[in-house]
């Protein structure tokens, strides 16, 4: 007798409409079924986002209506995009600390009470300034001095407890300085390494908000997006931890500067004038030890400084020459089987 195989996961993705969240949305739509990947949000889609599957409304405050969402889609697992970045959440602490930690709080209720999956992504800002800068392991020292990172260390240590008492099958993994041409940037303090490609093309010169040697670990979206999905697929079994860190590579902003130079125009200019988000920065790590990740479920970035620089440089030169080949919309990222705004995920 031939075993039937088992159904593919219906799974709901909140803030669908950030950085990562679009892209996960269609990764995860061509390998379950675009009807079986739920994307909500508290944005309006444009008219190409609402084309590709099934879309709802979803205010991660509103216990009662994302419950019904549950119950109405059938939904297995729960990709938890919805939070105030780093700098959006300085400057309105309690919007951050709203949105991150009760938003979050009714997506964990609702994994407890329906038996869901649950990867809620956390940041290398969960670290802070007297944690160890270089090779940061998993476990170390964790009091961040910000509400962006307060909020995350409360949302792993409330997961693993949530894991530990109840069963809830609860999945983190710490981000790095996400890089992506795909949306524009959402309040982040790695911004930066986003917002310099676009005034590299347009005026080839950039003033940026870090000095000139803040080196901060980095990834490339790619290798983000194949990494969440290969955590979210990952079997329980595997996991020796709930929480992980992942890490590509770092360089500051003037090692940054030097590669676009290489690649794109030596008369680039880069000069630096520090502002609030200089002070957050110090805080974070310059590179994550992330060997759990790859022993348990198999993260291995491809994407270096140079290229990122290569693929930001030829998916944004279009938008900035017109004659040049138009850019392709956001796509599906290839992963083996085996394997209020600024409310999305970052840094």
């Amino acid at each position: 007798m031939v075993a039937q195989q088992a159904p593919p996961p219906r799974v709901l993705v909140t803030g669908s409409l950030g950085q990562l969240g679009s892209t996960v949305v269609n990764t995860l739509r061509a390998k379950f079924g675009q009807d079986n990947v739920i994307a909500s949000d508290i944005k309006k889609p444009t008219v190409q986002q609402r084309s590709t599957g099934p879309f709802v409304y979803a205010d991660v405050l509103n216990y009662r209506a994302l419950d019904q969402i549950v119950v109405d889609y059938g939904i297995d697992w729960v990709v938890h995009f919805s939070a105030i970045l780093s700098a959006a959440g300085e400057r309105n602490p309690a919007l951050g600390l709203n949105v991150n930690i009760n938003g979050f709080q009714n997506v964990l209720e609702l994994a407890k009470a329906h038996r869901l999956r649950l990867l809620s992504p956390s940041t290398m800002g969960a670290f802070g300034p007297t944690t160890p800068k270089d090779e940061t392991p998993d476990l170390t020292i964790m009091r961040p001095n910000t509400i962006y990172g307060i909020s995350k260390v409360h949302m792993e240590l409330l997961g693993e407890y949530y894991c530990e008492k109840y069963g809830v099958d609860f999945r983190s993994l710490r981000y790095p300085g996400i890089i992506s041409a795909d949306s524009p940037p959402g309040g982040g303090t790695t911004d930066y390494a986003v917002d310099i490609f676009h005034a590299a093309l347009k005026s080839n010169r950039y003033t940026s908000f870090l000095s000139s040697d803040m080196r901060l670990p980095m990834a490339y979206i790619d290798d983000c997006i194949t990494g969440t999905v290969q955590l979210l697929e990952a079997p329980q079994e595997s996991l020796t931890q709930r929480v992980y860190n992942v890490h590509a590579c770092a360089f500051s902003p003037r090692e940054l500067a030097q590669e676009i130079c290489r690649q794109h125009s030596p008369d680039f200019a880069i000069d630096y004038s520090p502002d609030f988000r200089e002070d957050i920065a110090s805080t974070w790590p310059r590179t994550m030890a992330d060997t759990a990740a790859r022993r348990d479920w198999g993260w291995n970035p491809v994407f270096g400084t140079s290229d990122i620089v290569r693929e930001m440089l030829s998916k944004l030169t279009p938008v900035y020459k017109p004659s040049a080949t138009s850019v392709s919309p956001i796509q599906p990222i290839a992963i083996a089987s085996d394997g209020v705004p600024a409310i999305e995920v970052g840094n």
